[in-house]
């Protein structure tokens, strides 16, 4: 069954950040995107030009609409609009046509531009949504708000501390437990854009739409890092400030448990003829070591395909199967009978491999690339 996820935060009239990127994020990770308005916002990507928050009476409709008739499997809640809204919503998500749901709160104050969206009433309504929500994504500025972890932790949620808005070139976010501390940590470098309106929001969104296909939380939160930083690469560069991000564009990544099917690796003779070649068919070269004759090109759908000079001496094409869990899905197949000629191992440029042959001796690739595969550091 479709993934019901209800989201309840304010609109966007740039399209970048809120109710627009919580559908948009939603929807490319295959579940049903349902909103409650809490707020109406006119703003671009220079800034918040105006706030209107929509009453609680007619927020909390929305909500029994969608529920009494679609039902919802978890719930986003973003900018909420005033503290009223804010108490109203957590008691509403206690009862019990909506106990069973996961929360996912994103406690927005101020946006990308730096602009307030929450007055202290709001912020200090927040702790009613804490104690209901499964896991809470602050910003450090956000998580200082709230008192720092230890005070988000007694709320009995879990809390992802983003790192985004850190120092330094890498970014850590950090997942912690009530009662265990950090649970899991994520390290990546920090990617170098100014069109970022909008990660957060998409962020919780992404661990939301997880949380409700049933994926446990870390792996949830580790699919959720990868849309973000797809949609931060892909980003069209529109406006003259903080832009949107490009969540139309990231597909075919590895994001499921798969398998998804592409990219391919053909052999070649000539280097530079085969290069030629493909550039003329349409495709984007990505990748270009003339060193080691190898070449990546990129689709419009977001497939890719590579070429090799000699590999057709090992045995021809091979055929690359990608899975967001490859090791669960390899250890699946091996206790079914399927043997492998490599079990899944790291390489060198950065993607996690197992390799085994068809009964017809054609090669296969099962693996797990993430930004990798399209957006490698040494793209084009």
């Amino acid at each position: 069954m479709t993934a019901r996820v209800l989201i309840v935060a304010g609109s966007d009239s740039g399209g970048g950040a809120g109710i627009q990127a919580d559908i948009k994020t939603v929807t490319m990770l295959g579940g049903h995107a349902m909103t409650a308005i809490a707020a109406i916002t006119a703003q671009n990507t220079m800034g918040v030009q105006g706030v209107h928050a929509v009453p609680t009476d007619m927020v909390l409709m929305q909500i029994d609409s969608v529920v009494a008739d679609i039902g919802v499997d978890a719930v986003k809640i973003g900018m909420i609009g005033s503290a009223e809204t804010a108490a109203a919503v957590a008691e509403r998500l206690t009862r019990p046509d909506l106990a069973g749901a996961a929360v996912v709160f994103d406690p927005v104050m101020v946006s990308t531009s730096g602009s307030v969206l929450a007055d202290a009433g709001t912020i200090r309504a927040f702790e009613k949504l804490l104690a209901r929500a499964s896991v809470a994504t602050p910003n450090l500025g956000e998580l200082d708000a709230l008192g720092g972890e230890a005070a988000v932790l007694a709320h009995g949620c879990a809390l992802l501390v983003k790192g985004g808005h850190g120092a330094g070139e890498t970014v850590i976010d950090r997942l912690l437990e009530p009662g265990e501390g950090e649970v899991a940590r994520w390290e990546a470098p920090r990617i170098d854009t100014q069109h970022t309106h909008g990660t957060g929001c998409t962020l919780a969104s992404a661990i939301a739409t997880g949380l409700a296909q049933g994926m446990p939380l870390e792996p949830a939160v580790a699919r959720a890092r990868d849309f973000v930083r797809l949609s931060l690469l892909d980003a069209p560069g529109l406006g003259e400030g903080h832009g949107p991000m490009g969540h139309q564009k990231v597909r075919n990544d590895g994001l499921f448990t798969g398998p998804a099917l592409n990219q391919f690796t053909l052999p070649a003779s000539d280097y530079a003829a085969s290069v030629a070649f493909y550039k003329q068919m349409g495709l984007t070269l990505i990748v270009d070591s003339t060193e080691n004759g190898y070449a990546r090109f990129e689709a419009t759908n977001g497939v890719t395909l590579s070429i090799h000079v000699g590999d057709g001496a090992a045995g021809g094409a091979v055929t690359y199967l990608e899975s967001g869990a490859l090791d669960a899905w390899v250890a699946y197949l091996a206790r079914r009978g399927v043997r492998f000629d490599q079990m899944p191992r790291d390489e060198e440029w950065g993607w996690r491999e197992a390799r085994l042959t068809d009964p017809a001796g054609n090669r296969l690739c099962l693996y797990q690339a993430g930004e990798y595969r399209r957006y490698p550091p040494w793209r084009v």
